[in-house]
């Protein structure tokens, strides 16, 4: 019976993620990205062996399916999210239990992994194009344009966004979910 729990949590997270990422329109869909942190650090702290990683992998070939023409993209960056999210619970030793967890380390382990996805997905976009040469290329719409601006917005919203979730997601593990078990 755990096992079938444990793909329920993955699969309906992971649900939940591609329906975050699909149905609402672009600019508000990467602002909810906070969606997405929480949901995997919480299945992090559920399934403790590669938790994010699989809910990653499945929201990411949820949304590479619908959206085809960047569906590589899609996949490796949220796969990789749940990456850095599952090292980051295993470096800093956060463990789903029923005393709960250390908020404050939930904060730092998320605000890290958001912040390496930040900057691994906007350097896929906007630093690698301009440093390889690209000529002959059509994939245009792909390159995102660099500015100061940009890259400022990036290293500090990866961060913040990344406490939040970690907040929240200590909060709801505290408060709910501690008691549950899978």
């Amino acid at each position: 019976m755990q096992r079938i729990q444990r793909l329920f949590i993955i699969a309906l997270f992971g649900s939940i993620i591609f329906v975050t990422n699909v149905f609402l329109p672009p600019p508000i869909n990467y602002l909810i990205i906070v969606v997405e942190a929480v949901l995997l650090a919480i299945s992090g702290l559920f399934i403790p062996k590669g938790g994010a990683m699989y809910v990653g992998a499945v929201g990411g070939l949820l949304t590479a399916l619908w959206n085809a023409s960047l569906g590589p993209f899609t996949f490796f960056f949220s796969f990789l999210f749940g990456v850095f999210v599952d090292l980051f619970l295993f470096t800093f030793k956060i463990k789903g239990s029923r005393e709960g967890v250390n908020r404050n380390r939930l904060i730092a382990a998320m605000a890290l992994s958001t912040l390496l996805i930040a900057v691994s997905s906007y350097s896929a976009f906007a630093i690698l194009p301009q440093s390889v040469n690209l000529s002959g290329l059509s994939f245009v719409s792909l390159i995102v344009q660099r500015s100061t601006m940009l890259d400022m917005m990036v290293v500090f919203m990866g961060p913040a966004v990344g406490a939040v979730a970690g907040y929240a997601s200590a909060y709801l593990w505290n408060k709910y979910l501690r008691h549950l078990s899978i």
